[in-house]
This record gives C-alpha cells, sequence and structure tokens, in this order.
C-alpha cells in the first residue's frame, strides 16, 4: 500500500500486477478553469480518471440553495457524505490503491490526496514527478482520439433520394423496422407512416435466435440472399427509424460473409419529415 509517494516505476508495476487500481488527473489552472480538462483530453496517464477542482474537489451551492459544505473559501468542500457519494459514483471502492497527479507540480492533485485521507482511506498516494515524470519514464501518455479513415459508409437522405430509381448507380434500401411500421398501417414515432419507395423489409429481430444471439453465419446468409434476390450485396443502403436498429442487420450481413453495406443514419424520421421526399405504403 502506497500512502503517501508513488515513484513511476512502482505505479507501472502497480498496472501491470492488476491490483484493484485508480489513478486521478487533478491538473486545474485558477486562472483558467477549463483549462485542466482540456489538458486531460490531450495527454493523460492511461486508465486515469479527471477530478475536476471546481466541480469535483469542490462545491458550489446556488445562492439560496440548501447544498450543505465542509467549509468556505473560493473551493469549499463538499461534506464527507457528498465526496463519499461521489467516490461511489465513479466506481471507486475501499479497497482500491489511489495515485493522483497533476501537471501543476503537485498543487492540486495534493488537494484529492488530503480528501481521501479526510474520507478515511489511507491508501491514496502522490506520483512523484507528476505527468511529467511518466512521460520521461518513456511510457507514453494517451493522446487524444485521432481519427482514422472510416470503415464503414455513411449515406445522407439527397444521396439515398439521388439513387432511387438509377440505373447507372443501383441502389437496394434495406429497411429494419418491424412490419406494420414498414407497411404504414402504424406510426407511433414519426410524423407520417411508410417507407422510402423500393426499399425491402427485414426487420432486424429476424437476425436473432430465441437465446437473444444472432443466427449461425450460413441462416443468416441464406435469408439475406432471398430478400436480396440476386441484387448486389454492394448496394445495399440499411435504414430504419433513427439509424439505431438498422446496425443489427449491418452485423448480420458481415457475419454472413456479405460485406459491410452503407447505413443511412437519419433513416425514417428524417426522411419523413421531408415533404419533398417521397412516401410509399404497403408491402
Amino acid at each position: 500500500m502506497y500512502t503517501t509517494l508513488i515513484q513511476v516505476e512502482e505505479l507501472k508495476a502497480l498496472q501491470a500486477s492488476g491490483q484493484p487500481l485508480m489513478v486521478f488527473d487533478c491538473s486545474f489552472d485558477l486562472a483558467q478553469p477549463q483549462a485542466g480538462a482540456a489538458a486531460f483530453a490531450q495527454a493523460h496517464i492511461p486508465g486515469a480518471l479527471y477530478a475536476d477542482l471546481d466541480r469535483h474537489l469542490s462545491v458550489h451551492p446556488t445562492p439560496g440553495s440548501s447544498t450543505p459544505t465542509a467549509s468556505g473559501g473560493r473551493h469549499p468542500l463538499p461534506t464527507r457524505e457528498n465526496f463519499a457519494a461521489w467516490l461511489d459514483q465513479i466506481g471507486f471502492k475501499n479497497d482500491m490503491q489511489a495515485v493522483v497527479y497533476d501537471r501543476n507540480g503537485q498543487t492540486f492533485c495534493g488537494r484529492l490526496w488530503w480528501m481521501l485521507k479526510w474520507v478515511g482511506h489511507d491508501a491514496v498516494a502522490v506520483l512523484d514527478g507528476g505527468l511529467a515524470a511518466w512521460q520521461a519514464g518513456q511510457n507514453p501518455a494517451c493522446q487524444a482520439f485521432q481519427l482514422k479513415p472510416s470503415l464503414v459508409s455513411l449515406r445522407s437522405a439527397d444521396e439515398v433520394l439521388a439513387r432511387l430509381d438509377d440505373p447507372q448507380a443501383p441502389q437496394t434500401v434495406v429497411d429494419a423496422r418491424g412490419a406494420p411500421r414498414f407497411r404504414g398501417e402504424v406510426e407511433p414515432l414519426d410524423p407520417v407512416a411508410g417507407h422510402i419507395p423500393g426499399a425491402l423489409n427485414r426487420p432486424f429481430t429476424d437476425n436473432l435466435q430465441s437465446d437473444g444471439r444472432f443466427k449461425p453465419a450460413e441462416v443468416l446468409r441464406a435469408e439475406f440472399e432471398a430478400i436480396l434476390q440476386g441484387r448486389d450485396v454492394n448496394s445495399v443502403v440499411h435504414q430504419c427509424g433513427s439509424g439505431v436498429s438498422a446496425v443489427p442487420n449491418l452485423i448480420a450481413m458481415r457475419l454472413a460473409g456479405l460485406g459491410t453495406q452503407a447505413l443511412f443514419a437519419g433513416s425514417w424520421s428524417e426522411w419523413s419529415r421531408d415533404p419533398a421526399k417521397p412516401k410509399a405504403t404497403g408491402p
């Protein structure tokens, strides 16, 4: 158990050991309160949580509020009970080792170190040297997520419209909603009932077995081939009501070895709201 300081190599060993551990980044800037969160988003120790001085380690009741505080000043302490509730909310448990750090010379992580001691948690240590020491230890900090080329295809409503009945660029719209909604017999959510003209109906629930697992690949392949009736699998655009339940159809076709098709994420909820977009009802 580490109760005061911990070195970078000791933290690495703890991470590798699988012991219950939570690492907190407490970086902050009194002159620019948002700067700490921005710095955390740019780089932090892998797996670390951000503990904001204003939002997590202080409480700022609104005028007239009955929210209790444990101290006054510019950064009033929450009560021990409210602080413990926050720890529980983020999943921190009594058997965990806490490691706190910042990039401000241990200025702000010391606050969390003290507060954990205050609620009776002794296993909390300050990372000696903070983020700079971690980075100098040749263990790269976690960088902000970098965009890479998309692995899937997204279609807009106008792109779907442009390819309706276009023999030069055939398109097969597959609608994942239930059959009554597809046929336009009921519409509990969107302003107009029906479907995109020429669309095929494959309710997303048809992909599953009675136990909730996907059907075997060979079954899925046979079912989709029966629905498509020779249409090019690469022409398929999946849609549903709002772009959510269409994805199981996309996954099922991929499981069936039929590739990964496009998704019209706006789906019927977008299409039906546009008076200029054609609508169809029936089978």
